[in-house]
């Protein structure tokens, strides 16, 4: 009894402690996002936004199972003179691509247990995941940048996400039963996913009212939002797959409380094409 205890007692400490690394990660990390966001030129954005690409692309290379330094360095270099060569395509494209690229991830997600033999050990499937999962994230975030107030709407798709995440963990903590994907990610539950949708209407209905956008956009606005945070979620999913069948619970150590880069921006690489793409539909900004 005692022994169950103390493990009670240890997982309790533990799940404090990242919780308080996650709070003075964040404390460092969304000061530094502001100023790149408000005060870096469009070149000096897609080389930071780059950069960080190309952590999420080391990382990637170490889900894939590769192990030699070169080898992940070539895929590195893969990824970004992909990331020039998307420069010459019409963003429309991409994000189509990465709108059926994420219908195609979903289904892979709910046949996991069916599907995981034919890709799971195959480093070239995966490293094309990669490149569907990073470049267009890239793409979507720099595009939606360079827009009319894009700065606004860049940050609106971050406090979206960041807001539905934060909303998913204490729901899923305080009232999570039902498992949403139990062979890919256990801690994960449909209480969480809906308090991740609540807090996304909460902050949606928020901008809306504090920028006085007019009300007949109102319902798109909102239908957007939901969207997003629906792909967001599945991002999420999609690299827990990656790392269940990696064998390995981060996807590396960068940030304390987080774990690696990709495990801090898996949801937004579904997320922001998405958004890029509805805002296209819808109009919001162009080419």
């Amino acid at each position: 009894m005692s022994g169950g205890l103390e493990i009670v007692v240890n997982n309790a400490s533990e799940s404090h402690l990242m919780l308080k690394q996650r709070i003075m990660t964040a404390v460092v990390l969304v000061p530094l996002f502001l100023i790149i966001l408000f005060y870096s030129s469009a070149k000096l954005f897609g080389f930071l936004t780059a950069l960080l690409t190309l952590g999420g692309a080391w990382e990637w290379s170490h889900l894939m199972g590769l192990q030699r330094s070169l080898v992940r360095l070539v895929y590195c270099l893969l990824i970004a003179c992909l990331l020039y060569a998307v420069n010459f395509i019409f963003e429309f494209y991409i994000l189509l691509t990465a709108f059926l690229w994420w219908l195609i991830a979903a289904i892979l997600i709910m046949t996991y247990a069916h599907t995981k033999h034919w890709w799971g050990k195959n480093n070239f499937l995966r490293g094309a995941m990669g490149v569907m999962v990073l470049v267009p994230c890239w793409t979507a975030i720099n595009l939606i940048r360079l827009q009319q107030e894009g700065v606004y709407a860049v940050l609106f798709l971050f406090v979206l996400i960041w807001g539905a995440d934060t909303g998913a963990y204490f729901v899923g903590k305080k009232w999570g039963k039902n498992k949403l994907a139990p062979l890919v990610s256990p801690g994960k539950s449909w209480q969480g996913f809906i308090g991740a949708l609540f807090f996304s209407i909460v902050i949606t209905l928020i901008v809306l009212t504090l920028s006085r956008t007019p009300f007949s956009l109102w319902l798109w606005a909102m239908m957007l939002s939901l969207v997003t945070v629906i792909f967001s979620v599945e991002g999420d999913l999609f690299e827990s797959m990656l790392k269940r069948e990696a064998g390995v619970k981060d996807s590396g150590q960068l940030l304390p409380g987080h774990g690696g880069l990709l495990d801090r921006i898996d949801s937004l690489t579904a997320a922001a094409p998405i958004f890029a793409f509805g805002g296209w539909l819808l109009g919001m900004y162009g080419s």
